[in-house]
């Protein structure tokens, strides 16, 4: 069953940030990540709990490969880059069945 991984992030250094993106993008595919979403507008319209700021949202097969592509040793550098060039948050939802 498919599971998305959906991060916010609010880049504070957008040079760096696009360096993450080209690297975050290649390794995802090869866990068969599917970008839905990245960074297109967005209308908040509740936001009780939550302010979303550019939204991010990938398709992987199944849980485990969306946690295997954020475990991997190979996404280890770039993660560091992404926290080194803004602040974010990611989470993992599993899709329905």
């Amino acid at each position: 069953m498919a599971a998305y991984l959906i991060a916010d992030t609010a880049i504070e250094n957008a040079e760096a940030y696009e360096a993450y993106k080209t690297q975050a993008k290649a390794l995802a595919e090869r866990f068969g990540g599917v970008y839905r979403a990245r960074g297109g507008a967005l209308q908040v319209d509740d936001a009780d709990l939550w302010r979303p700021t550019r939204l991010v949202i990938i398709e992987f097969p199944d849980m485990a490969s969306a946690h295997a592509y954020l475990a991997s040793p190979d996404y280890a550098p770039a993660k560091q880059l992404r926290r080194d060039s803004a602040r974010s948050t990611v989470v993992v939802v599993e899709g329905l069945r």
